[in-house]
């Protein structure tokens, strides 16, 4: 039977009659008993349940999915999977639940808490619209999870309860999933709570094998996405259909878009988020796409190039981003181990300033545009150049502020260097041939011994190199 109390009839539900109930539930292939071999990187999820809990060795911990949300009345957003639970499990399940119990043995137990699936043995395969298997598909079930997960024993989500009750001291990631928040408060709540987030996003900041490759992997998913759209160019007539063509790709090669695409023409570059994507496509107009592919196993790419949707840049548009070209430039000079994660914007941020004043649009000295308590260069660019990248678009949210803004750059991170100059239409301090010009160009690097691997290089910025990639696809 269905966990959630939401799967009761609602009023459009018809009634089903005895008879036809007892017809549904007769003359069903058994379901097969055989269970299927664990997931082809159980250990990798393992080893990384092995370094949680070495962080916090006598502590329950308690890390749910979350839930499908609602979008319109009774229809639901596609669900994606909370990540740090799929870190920790390889599981894309909704309301799926993972505690980690500490043994006699030495470190935890896994207990994951899973939808049961009884087949055709309960009548909710046919009377449950939101999880009866005839309606949304089948869910794995108590054992084929415990085989699959590799977990050391599963559990059915009815159970979850009865058994959180039996451990009250535990820490609890919260903010998920509100059945588990009302189940944990607020008798059982803890100052340590926040500790189990901030140790989450601190042990994923460095990424293994097996997630550099997922993110090489979305990355060039991402290219042959930009590909796409520069192909739709000469057609295409608005931002909406440049986003529909790289929503196309992400569907067809991953999971889904990792956020909302931003396909930002003409002016409505300088909105830095702007995913209204409703604006007309003209030939003389940049083209600022800002869009990553999600992968199967969540991982997203973040890239942002500025094209032009002729395919030439004018000479104003080429000032601009070759300005912008430069200072990524010597961002990426400074991602090596040891420098601290703020460098690569102190380098991007000097030359942007030094190129604002020899345009005569900052009127003062870059060092006096630099300084801590003026920062004029900011009106211009708006953000800082880098964040953490992984499974989320600004991964690693959680971790304290002195191992990430203000820490050292460590061998396995990966993060964005994405310079960006936005002059408004309607800004005065700007000569009028520059309004309206946005302008970022954005790359995801990994953190080597050496310094940097740029795993977006395949994806073209230089100038001269981004007319020649748009020539060459528009004749193919």
């Amino acid at each position: 039977m269905s966990f959630d109390k939401e799967a009761a009839p609602r009023k459009r539900d018809t009634v089903n009659p005895k008879a036809l109930l007892e017809f549904m539930m007769k003359d069903w292939k058994p379901q097969s008993a055989k269970l299927p071999a664990p997931h082809k990187h159980a250990k990798v999820f393992r080893a990384r349940r092995a370094a949680l809990s070495a962080k916090f060795p006598n502590d329950v911990l308690v890390i749910p999915t979350g839930h499908e949300q609602v979008r319109a009345n009774d229809t639901y957003f596609r669900f994606r999977a909370g990540s740090d639970f799929f870190w920790l499990t390889g599981n894309l399940e909704p309301d799926c639940v993972l505690v980690m119990v500490p043994s006699a043995r030495g470190g935890h137990d896994a207990h994951l808490f899973v939808e049961p699936n009884p087949g055709r043995s309960d009548e909710t395969f046919y009377t449950d619209r939101k999880k009866g298997e005839l309606w949304v598909g089948a869910r794995f079930g108590v054992p084929q999870s415990a085989a699959f997960y590799d977990v050391e024993f599963a559990r059915g989500l009815p159970e979850l309860p009865t058994f959180l009750e039996r451990h009250p001291l535990s820490r609890t990631l919260r903010g998920i999933s509100a059945m588990v928040d009302g189940m944990r408060a607020p008798n059982h709540e803890r100052p340590g709570d926040a500790e189990l987030a901030t140790a989450l996003s601190e042990l994923r900041l460095c990424k293994d094998a097996l997630e550099i490759k997922e993110l090489q992997t979305v990355i060039d998913a991402t290219k042959r996405g930009f590909e796409d759209v520069i192909r739709s160019l000469g057609k295409a007539k608005s931002e909406r259909e440049v986003e529909g063509v790289f929503g196309l790709r992400a569907r067809v090669e991953g999971n889904d878009v990792g956020y909302g695409t931003i396909a930002a023409s003409g002016a409505h570059a300088c909105v830095l988020h702007w995913t209204r994507n409703d604006g007309a496509l003209r030939k003389k107009d940049l083209l600022l796409l800002d869009a990553g592919v999600e992968g199967h196993a969540l991982y997203t790419a973040d890239i942002t190039r500025t094209l032009p949707i002729s395919g030439k840049f004018s000479k104003e548009q080429l000032e601009i981003y070759e300005l912008v070209w430069r200072a990524q430039q010597a961002a990426f000079e400074a991602v090596k181990p040891g420098n601290d994660f703020m460098e690569p914007n102190r380098r991007a941020m000097r030359v942007l300033a030094e190129g604002l004043v020899a345009l005569g649009i900052l009127k003062t000295t870059a060092d006096e545009a630099l300084k801590d308590e003026h920062q004029f260069y900011k009106r211009y660019s708006l953000h800082n150049v880098s964040h953490m990248l992984g499974l989320d678009v600004h991964d690693c949210a959680k971790a304290r502020q002195e191992v990430y803004r203000y820490g050292p750059l460590q061998v396995g991170m990966v993060l964005t260097v994405e310079p960006g100059l936005y002059f408004q239409e309607d800004d005065l301090t700007v000569p009028t041939k520059y309004r309206g010009i946005g302008v970022r160009i954005e790359d995801d690097l990994l953190v080597t011994a050496k310094g940097f691997k740029n795993l977006s290089a395949s994806i073209p910025s230089e100038a001269k190199a981004v007319e020649k990639w748009m020539k060459s696809l528009r004749k193919a």
